[in-house]
């Protein structure tokens, strides 16, 4: 049977020519819009929109709920730069800062043994260890926390049993990054292994050959090779640190007050000033995307082959 015929057969009431019309590149462009059509319509109707409400409330001083909203001025934004809510900012920042570089240096040990030490058939189960406390709910961690920190948790009965000094963590900073360190620390571990698996040992064995260190190699043939993972699981702890709600309200108390439980108490707190909380939402909501572009631009693999 020849093609010819074979086609017709296919499309037996059709036109040769509006076949390739179809097919024809101009057209192409329709396949991937059809694709993205539902993600669109979902991030537009629970991201886009909402992001624009919150955006317009922003302008708006002293807002309740109920009231009429009718945009003024940028007397919202101004206040941020009050000193008070400056050192919110500020302290929020610390945090996430602090807990990326604790999520850092305590997740690379243990991800580089999974990748290239541990043996082959044990390395998905130890994944799997660390991915299993995030089966459980943020809430149950953090109240876990509060019940070996508190000063007859856990923790100080061991202290004491060894006849050693208690420890007052609970409703401090350091409870917090305790908290937001093991809360996160999966995240870190499992981005680290994705790079450390695909460590080209060859530039490894080619350094040591040439005479470099061990400290030379780990910083000039090892952290080039992983420095996207290591951007990307930094990012990702940034960001979530910085936005997270749970472990500063349960574990930290009044003494650490953050830019989420400050948006917080705008909104369902005893103050209800919608308006602040919103500008207070677009300022975390400009710092989280500039570090989403950061992500991008130089969280992206490399091929170093």
């Amino acid at each position: 049977m020849s093609k010819k015929n074979s086609s017709a057969e296919i499309y037996p009431s059709g036109n040769n020519a509006d076949i390739k019309k179809i097919h024809s590149p101009q057209f192409n462009w329709l396949q991937p819009l059809v694709l993205l059509i539902p993600s669109g319509v979902w991030l537009l109707l629970l991201l886009v929109l909402p992001t624009l409400l919150i955006l317009q409330l922003s302008f708006v001083p002293n807002i309740r709920p109920g009231e009429i909203v009718n945009p003024s001025g940028l007397d919202n934004y101004i206040r941020i730069i009050d000193p008070l809510y400056l050192q919110v900012i500020g302290r929020s920042l610390w945090l996430a800062i602090a807990t990326t570089i604790i999520c850092l240096l305590l997740g690379f040990p243990v991800a580089y043994w999974i990748a290239q030490i541990a043996p082959q058939r044990w390395r998905n189960l130890l994944l799997l260890g660390f991915v299993l406390p995030l089966w459980t709910s943020s809430l149950l961690r953090s109240y876990a926390w509060i019940t070996i920190l508190r000063p007859t948790g856990l923790l100080n009965s061991v202290l004491s049993s060894l006849g050693l000094p208690t420890l007052e963590l609970l409703n401090r900073i350091p409870a917090v990054l305790i908290g937001m360190s093991y809360s996160l620390l999966p995240y870190m571990v499992l981005i680290l292994y994705a790079s450390l698996e695909k460590l080209d040992r060859r530039l490894l064995e080619a350094a040591a050959d040439l005479g470099a260190n061990d400290v030379e190699t780990f910083l000039k043939v090892t952290i080039p090779q992983i420095l996207p993972g290591i951007t990307a699981g930094s990012m990702l702890v940034l960001i979530t640190a910085l936005g997270d709600f749970i472990n500063p309200e349960l574990l930290g108390g009044a003494s650490s007050m953050t830019a989420a439980r400050l948006v917080y108490n705008q909104f369902l707190g005893v103050t209800q000033n919608w308006g602040f909380g919103s500008a207070l939402s677009m300022t975390l909501i400009l710092a989280v995307s500039i570090a989403i572009a950061l992500l991008i631009k130089f969280g992206e693999v490399r091929d170093h082959s």
